[in-house]
């Protein structure tokens, strides 16, 4: 992916060695489909869950790692991490208001092994995620590794992929399908997770629609949409649920099969456009 080394972006919080703090650990991920679950049970107990996980509504103050602590190889990814970041963002600047809808930034947090959000306390474990309680995106850099060696998805673009993807929640946000989801899977929880996946794949399409773009400014080198496919091949329900030795069980998906997690992000790729990713019309995701 050709891409231009401008330094930390301004909406990057760098809280890299700071840990995470207090609370219980989650285990694995909450991401979006976790908020939703852990809302409904709130609401079924009548208090506020999310302190039980360390979370709160207020935001942290942004802290830079100290000086000269991080690896030049490192600060290389915070550079390309803010590059994307800007590029998504921008992007979304543009597009999202022809769709009737104001686009506000996202902060993207970067940590080490935890972290404390308005979801609670996340784990490096739980892979990158976006809170929508307080609009931020975490990522943990260690995750880019272990996508390129656990799961097989070497690439620039393949992490690029999962910043837009998270980004993507952003924009499910500020449109309201997050709302929306959440509202639906209070009046029928069984079908939370099922809401979840949905939600998932809208995400991974309107990564694609962003690769679109990139595509269309000549900002992809050969391979890029191959590494970016292969990204979301990788992450599949399915895919996760082999390698680690059970049974592949639907029922328990939260964000999609790899195949569907494909078809998604590249019918985002292939027609740029916003309306393309209605995930919740679809008969089958």
């Amino acid at each position: 992916m050709r891409w231009t080394d401008d330094g930390p972006s301004s909406d990057l919080e760098d809280r890299r060695g700071e840990g995470g703090g207090g609370g219980f650990r989650l285990g694995h991920g909450l991401g979006l489909g976790g908020f939703i679950i852990v809302g409904i049970l709130s609401l079924v107990f009548k208090q506020n869950l999310f302190t039980l996980f360390g979370g709160d509504t207020t935001s942290s103050a942004p802290s830079a790692a100290p000086a000269g602590s991080q690896s030049p190889a490192e600060e290389k990814k915070v550079h390309f991490v803010s590059f994307v970041l800007d590029d998504v963002q921008k992007y979304w600047d543009g597009a999202l208001p022809r769709s009737g809808h104001a686009y506000r930034h996202a902060k993207l947090v970067l940590f080490t092994d935890g972290v404390r959000s308005g979801c609670g306390i996340g784990e490096a474990a739980m892979g990158p995620f976006y809170c929508p309680v307080d609009q931020k995106v975490y990522i943990d850099l260690g995750f880019y590794e272990e996508l390129k060696t656990r799961f097989g998805a070497p690439g620039d673009f393949a992490q690029a992929y999962v910043i837009a993807h998270e980004v993507g929640h952003h924009v499910q946000d500020l449109i309201g399908v997050t709302a929306r989801v959440r509202d639906e899977a209070e009046r029928d929880p069984p079908r939370a997770n099922a809401l979840s996946v949905r939600t998932e794949l809208q995400a991974d399409c309107l990564a694609g629609v962003w690769g679109h773009s990139t595509e269309q400014r000549d900002l992809l080198e050969k391979g890029d949409v191959e590494s970016g496919l292969g990204a979301a091949a990788a992450v599949g329900d399915d895919r996760i649920q082999r390698q680690a030795g059970g049974r592949v069980n639907p029922e328990r998906w939260t964000h999609g099969s790899s195949a569907q997690r494909v078809a998604w992000f590249k019918r985002g790729l292939q027609g740029g456009r916003l309306e393309d990713c209605d995930t919740f019309a679809a008969r089958s995701p």
